[in-house]
C-alpha cells in the first residue's frame, strides 16, 4: 500500500493505533477509526486507540464491512499496516454473521453460515455453548430452547464467536406515547433513538446508547418509547433516579400520573404495574432470606412476566449481576441500554454486547461540548501533603487500609474551604466515600450532607433549594454519583472515592455538564493526597475522561 508520512495513524503490530493530535489531518482520521477502534488515553499530543475483538463487533454490527475499517486505517497511515492487523481485523470481523439465532415454530434455531459444519462441530462441544443446543436439524442447524436464548448468546460470546439474533420480538402490550408538542428534539437524540429501532425490524430493538451525561439519555428513551408504542419498564439506579423519569416523562409526553409510577408491590393486585413503570435495580435484586430455591429474587419474577414490549435499562454500565441473569430470560422484549460510558469494572463489557446488544449509537463528550449540548469544563488534582504525624501510621498500615487513611487525609478540609473560596458564589457539590469525613466537612461549612440515610423527601427537598438557589453549598456521599437533576451546579470537589474507579470519575464530573443559562464553564476539582496509593488510583481513575480529551490541571496546596 502507498505510504504518506504527513497522515496521521501509526498502527501497531498489537493492534494499537497512534494519532497525531496536533496533525491537520487528525480530525479525518479520528472520525474514520472511531467506529471499530476503542479510545484508549488522548493526552495533549498523542491519542492512542486498540482494535479489539468487541470493538469490531460492534462496528460490524451496524453493518461496517473489514474492507471499509482496513480502509479507513490505510488511508490516514503513515506507513503500511502490520500483516498480522489486516488478518486479525479480515478475520474477527468476518466472524460477525457466521451465526444467526432465527425462530423456529415454538423454539429458536442456531444457524452456522454454508460450509460451517465443522464450526457448528466443535462449538457443540465447548463446555458452556453445548449443553444449551438441543437437535442437531442438519451441518449447519441446531435447535435451541426459546428460553436458553440469552445464555447460548452470553456462552458463544465467550466463546469468541458472536452470534447475530434475528429471532425478533414478543409484542408487548399496545400504549402509545406522545411527544409534548414543545419538545425539540436534538438531531442526535432522535438518530440514537433511530438507530436503536430501526424502523421496527428485527435486526434492530436491542443495543446501547452512549452519550455523556447532561447530553439528554432520558430524552432518547422517550423518543423509543414513542417509536416502539408498547408498555414499557425502566430501571434505573436508585430513587432519586425514578423521580427524575417521572418528572421528565410527565413534563415532555402526553402520559399522565396513572401511566406513569414507581413499580409497588404492596398495591392490590393488578395494581402494582403501570403501562410505564420504573423500578431501581436494588428493588428488581432483593433477596428474600430463606425462600426456595428460584424465589429468591420475588420481584424479578413478577416484572419478568408482564407484557413489556420494551424494557430501558438506564446507566447499563451498572447492571448487577442479577439484572444479567433476568435480562438472559427477557431476550424476547426490546432492549436498549443508556450509558454515559461502556466502561465497566469488572469486564463484563461483553454481557452487555450480549444480552443487552450492541452499541447503537455514540457521540464523544466533546464534540458534543463543542456544539455547546453539554458545559466545558476545567479538571484539576489538587495534591495535599499527609501531615507529618499522620506518615507513620500510613506508613505502617496494611496495604488494604493504606487508601482510606490517604482518603481522609486532615489536611483535605483546609484544601476543600481554600477551593470554595476561588468560586465564592458558585452553586456547588462536595462528592466522598467516608462519611466521618464528610460530616467533619459539613460542620466546617455549616452546610447539608446527604447520605444514604436521607429520606428520599428530605433528600427532595434539598435538591430543591439547591436548584433554587437557596442553598449554594451540597455536601454528598456516593449517593450523589448517579441521576442528580441538578442543571446549575458549577463546582464539584471530590474529595475522596471509590478507589481507582473510572466510572465513578465519569459520572461525577457528568453532575455538572449540564449546559449553564450563560455558557459558563464548570470546574472539577480532586484532593488527592501525595506519595500515597490515593495518587496512583487518581490516575487510573481519570483514564476514561483522557480517552475524552480532557486534561487535569495539577494544583500543590501551596498554590491554594
Amino acid at each position: 500500500m502507498p505510504t504518506d508520512p504527513m497522515n496521521p495513524l501509526i498502527v501497531q503490530a498489537d493492534r494499537s493505533v497512534f494519532l497525531e493530535a496536533f496533525n491537520p489531518r487528525a480530525d479525518e482520521a479520528r472520525a474514520a477509526i472511531a467506529p471499530f477502534a476503542e479510545l484508549v488515553s488522548s493526552p495533549e499530543h498523542l491519542h492512542t486507540y486498540r482494535v479489539t475483538p468487541l470493538s469490531l463487533w460492534n462496528a460490524a454490527s451496524t453493518g461496517m464491512t473489514a474492507d471499509a475499517m482496513l480502509g479507513a486505517l490505510e488511508g490516514h497511515a503513515k506507513f503500511p499496516l502490520p500483516g498480522n492487523v489486516v488478518t486479525d481485523i479480515r478475520e474477527l470481523v468476518g466472524r460477525w454473521g457466521r451465526l444467526t439465532l432465527d425462530r423456529f415454530d415454538e423454539a429458536l434455531i442456531l444457524s452456522a453460515a454454508p460450509g460451517d459444519g465443522p464450526l457448528l462441530s466443535e462449538l457443540a462441544r465447548h463446555k458452556a455453548v453445548g449443553p444449551l443446543l438441543r437437535e442437531r436439524m442438519s451441518d449447519v442447524v441446531y435447535t435451541v430452547d426459546a428460553g436458553a436464548r440469552g445464555e447460548l448468546k452470553r456462552a458463544l460470546m465467550d466463546a469468541g464467536w458472536p452470534v447475530d439474533d434475528h429471532a425478533g420480538y414478543a409484542p408487548g402490550a399496545p400504549f402509545p406515547v406522545t411527544l409534548a408538542p414543545d419538545l425539540t428534539v436534538r438531531d442526535y437524540q432522535r438518530e440514537a433513538a433511530q438507530a436503536f429501532y430501526q424502523s421496527g425490524s428485527d435486526t434492530g430493538g436491542s443495543g446501547v446508547v452512549v452519550l455523556a451525561p447532561g447530553a439528554g439519555k432520558t430524552v432518547v428513551g422517550m423518543v423509543a418509547m414513542s417509536l416502539v408504542g408498547q408498555r414499557t419498564l425502566v430501571l434505573t439506579t436508585n430513587r432519586t433516579s425514578v423521580n427524575q423519569w417521572q418528572r421528565e416523562l410527565l413534563a415532555k409526553t402526553d402520559l399522565t400520573p396513572d401511566d406513569v409510577q414507581e413499580y409497588a408491590p404492596g398495591r392490590p393486585a393488578g395494581r402494582e404495574l403501570a403501562p410505564v413503570t420504573l423500578c431501581t435495580y436494588q428493588m428488581l435484586t432483593h433477596r428474600r432470606p430463606g425462600a426456595p430455591a428460584g424465589e429468591e429474587h420475588p420481584h424479578m419474577s413478577l416484572i419478568g412476566a408482564a407484557e413489556w414490549g420494551l424494557i430501558i435499562y438506564d446507566e447499563v454500565h451498572l447492571l448487577p449481576a442479577p439484572v444479567f441473569r433476568l435480562t438472559a430470560g427477557v431476550q424476547a422484549r426490546r432492549r436498549l441500554g443508556l450509558t454515559a460510558t461502556l466502561v465497566r469494572e469488572d469486564g463484563r463489557e461483553g454481557d452487555v454486547f450480549a444480552l443487552i446488544g450492541p452499541k447503537r449509537y455514540d457521540q464523544p463528550w466533546k464534540t458534543l461540548e463543542a456544539q455547546g449540548w453539554i458545559a466545558a469544563a476545567t479538571c484539576a488534582e489538587v495534591r495535599l501533603r499527609l501531615p507529618a504525624d499522620e506518615r507513620p501510621a500510613y506508613a505502617a498500615a496494611p496495604d488494604r487500609q493504606k487508601h482510606g487513611l490517604a482518603a481522609v487525609n486532615p489536611a483535605k478540609r483546609g484544601a476543600l474551604r481554600a477551593v470554595l473560596a476561588r468560586h465564592p458564589d458558585a452553586p456547588t457539590l462536595v462528592i466522598g466515600a467516608y462519611l466521618d469525613q464528610l460530616d467533619l466537612m459539613a460542620a466546617d461549612l455549616e452546610a447539608p450532607l446527604i447520605t444514604g440515610k436521607t429520606p428520599q423527601r428530605e433528600r427532595e427537598r434539598l435538591f430543591q433549594a439547591f436548584r433554587e438557589g437557596r442553598l449554594r453549598v451540597l455536601l454528598l456521599s456516593k449517593v450523589g454519583n448517579f441521576a442528580l437533576d441538578l442543571p446549575d451546579a458549577e463546582v464539584l470537589v471530590q474529595v475522596s472515592g471509590a478507589f481507582g474507579s473510572r466510572q465513578e470519575e465519569a459520572q461525577r464530573l457528568g453532575r455538572l455538564l449540564r449546559p449553564k443559562a450563560d455558557g459558563r464553564a464548570a470546574h472539577f476539582y480532586s484532593l488527592v493526597t501525595r506519595e500515597t496509593v490515593e495518587e496512583d488510583y487518581a490516575h487510573h481513575r481519570q483514564l476514561f475522561l483522557a480517552e475524552q480529551g480532557y486534561t487535569y490541571d495539577i494544583i500543590d496546596e501551596s498554590e491554594l
